[in-house]
Formats: structure tokens, sequence, C-alpha cells
């Protein structure tokens, strides 16, 4: 039975694409998976009872023993990209940037750390080549402001058509500038919202071997669900960047057919109704039997759940969610009211732009990707989105959806 456990324990190290190395007190490495031996040069047996420090730069050992002890003293997890830049040792002697997750656990008494560690080499090659693009873009816009300035100099007749060619360049710079910073929080928020689930799959995984006696069951279950909540979590992403990629190539086949209102308001409520938070409540209409619809209803189903799942998240406990809904002869018309964070006003022109999102909500689970993809396939079935909203008092989406599409 142990030797099974550690099989399984192997697998699941092996499983993982981050290097995940365990070390003990004495700073010994106790157990690395392929993944961390590749990354610094070694077989995984060369690593075993080898030293924390054959994968340091020579440079860092007089201060890593401080830094370790520390750690272990505090023994609180350390999220990757908190704290200072950590470089790893090759074992053709070059060092390489990483990032690492500090989490420490025990068994038998006995305290460890695992160590999640990514080598972020190509992100540093990259952010160094976006400063370099953004230093060209800047010595082009000081070069562009001067031939304007000259311009402006020569041509005086012209000053009203000068000021205005002026006003279009820095409207066209500061559009420029809002799509290089949604790039890079893009790209931040995937990293973050990939590797948070995964070290809870990981973490969950490893702990799953330490419950052993059957009336642990409870414990088991625990992290299974975790485990299963995360890999969903995932899963629901990715299926928003396949999306994405459908719409963006027009290669979306909308299946249209009759259904009853009723039935899809139903269908997401009673899955909404799992999410909600102490005290919620969702709010609908009981008469709207007669409300019928020909479209495609997983898609009537899709941008009706999204809104929905989008106003318990943000709003807070013990609020209410109300869905409202009327039909006239040529269009079905849902209001989704809540009394969430509401959306600042500065920020509502970029609610429906990929992977944006409010500053208010960075601190909630999301990819910024839903309200978009909603957007785009309302249009293609001739219908539309839109929203009031006052920050910190809660917002309201409408959708219009033709009763009859013509797609």
């Amino acid at each position: 039975m142990f030797r099974q456990e550690e099989d399984i324990f192997n697998i699941l190290l092996g499983a993982v694409s981050e290097g995940v190395i365990i070390v003990n007190e004495q700073q010994e490495i106790v157990e690395a998976n392929t993944a961390a031996a590749k990354m610094f040069g070694y077989s995984r047996d060369e690593l075993i009872q080898q030293s924390l420090n054959i994968l340091i730069p020579m440079k860092y050992h007089a201060g890593h023993g401080t830094h370790f002890n520390g750690f272990m003293k505090n023994r609180e997890t350390r999220q990757m990209g908190h704290g200072r830049d950590l470089h790893g040792a090759h074992k053709n002697g070059t060092t390489f940037p990483v990032e690492a997750g500090l989490n420490p656990f025990s068994i038998k008494e006995k305290n460890y750390v695992m160590a999640l560690v990514i080598d972020i080499t190509i992100r540093k090659q990259q952010e160094a080549k976006i400063q370099e693009l953004y230093a060209d873009l800047e010595q082009k816009v000081i070069q562009r402001t001067k031939e304007l300035s000259d311009t402006i100099s020569e041509l005086e007749a012209e000053n009203k058509l000068r000021l205005q060619a002026e006003k279009d360049a820095k409207s066209a710079l500061k559009r420029e500038q809002e799509l290089n910073e949604l790039k890079t929080k893009f790209l931040s928020l995937v990293s973050h919202e990939f590797k948070t689930p995964l070290s809870s799959i990981l973490t969950s995984s490893m702990l799953l071997g330490k419950y052993k006696l059957s009336e642990q069951q409870a414990k088991r279950d625990r992290h299974i669900k975790i485990i299963s909540d995360k890999v969903h979590y995932l899963n629901n992403i990715l299926n928003d960047f396949l999306s994405v990629e459908k719409l963006e190539k027009g290669k979306v086949n909308y299946k249209l057919s009759t259904f009853k209102m009723s039935k899809v308001v139903n269908e997401v409520v009673y899955n909404a109704n799992m999410l909600l938070k102490e005290g919620q409540q969702i709010n609908y209409p009981d008469d709207i039997d007669g409300y019928s619809l020909y479209q495609d209803e997983k898609i009537i189903e899709l941008a009706l759940s999204n809104v929905v799942n989008n106003a318990i998240k943000y709003s807070s406990e013990n609020t209410i969610i109300d869905i409202s809904i009327t039909q006239n002869d040529a269009m079905t018309t849902i209001n989704i009211k809540d009394n969430g964070i509401g959306i600042p006003e500065r920020e509502q022109k970029n609610i429906f732009n990929r992977y944006f999102r409010a500053e208010n909500a960075l601190l909630v689970q999301g990819t910024g990707i839903g309200l978009n993809i909603v957007k785009s396939h309302l249009e293609n079935l001739k219908g539309s989105i839109s929203f009031e909203s006052t920050e910190n008092e809660g917002s309201t989406f409408t959708l219009n959806i033709p009763n009859k599409a013509t797609v």
C-alpha cells in the first residue's frame, strides 16, 4: 500500500509542469520532480539529498540561510511573484531568473517546504523587449511632436487644421498606450488565473496522501472537491478562450429552435443558486410560460447565466438580484439588477472590451472575457446588451433579444 501511494505521489509530481522541489529543515532536497531536474540541468537522482545551495547562485549563498530560517520560523505560504527577485543556478554554471511559490507543511512532526519553481527567462526577455518598444515609441512620439511643431511654425494660416492634427495624434497615442496596458494586464491576469488554481490542485493532491484513515474521509472529500472545482474553473476559462477564437474567425454555427423562455430562466437560476453567498437571493418572474423564442437556446442561456453569475460575484452577502422579463411582438427584454460594487464611471466605456476588468473588480477571480463574448453573440443574433451602473450602488444589465433569429 505504501509503495502504491508513493507511486501515485510520484505520478502527480511528474504531471506538474512547474518544477517542484521539497526540502527539509536542513535545506536538504528530499524530493524533486522531472520538470525541476530538467530546469536545473540535473537528473532527479543527482538532486536527492543534496543541499539546496546546489540550485542557488554562489553570490546568494551567504544571505540565503538567513532568509530560509526566517521563512521556517514564520511558516507562511508565499505565492509566486511575491518577494524579492530570485535566480537559479544551472548545472552548467549559468544562472537564470526564476519565480517560486513556497508552501510549508509537516509530516510526522517533521517540517518541510515545497517550492513550485518556474523559469521566467522568456518572460524577462519579453519584458525587456516591451521596455525597448516603449522607449522606441516614446522617441517616435518626440520626433512626431517636433515635426508637428515645425509644421505649425511654417503654416500659421492653417492653424485650426494643425491643432486638430495634433489632437488626433495625441488621441492615437493614448489609444495605443491603453492597448499596451491592456495587453500587459491580460498577460498578468492569465498567469495569475492559471497558477493559483494549479497550486491549489497540487497542494490538495499531495495532502490527500496524508488522510489514510476511514474517519478522515471528510478531509479527503474536501480536497477532492477543491481539485474538482479548480479543474472546472480552468475548463471554463479555456472554453472562454475557445469561444473568443471561434467568434474572431466567424466559425460559430448557431443552432436555432423554438423554446420557452421559462425553461432557460429556470435552468440559469437553478445553477446560480449553487453560487449564492450567504443571505443572497434571486427574484425572477414566474408568469413567463407564454414567452417563446426562436433562437439558439444555449447561447441565450450562456448570456443570461454570465450576467446573473456576475451579479452574484460582484455583490456582497444579504443582497438581492432581480430578474425581470418583458416581451412584445418583436423583442424580448431581460433586465438583471444587482446591489453590488457597481462600475466606476470612468471605466464604463471599456466594460465590453475583451480582457478588461474594472479597477474595483481586480481582487475577484475572472478573465474579463465573458461580457465581450455575450455582446458578440447577441449582436450576431441581431440583439444587444447594455447597462446602467453606479459605483458602490449596483448595476442593471439589459439584454434585448429578437423573438425570431434571422442569422
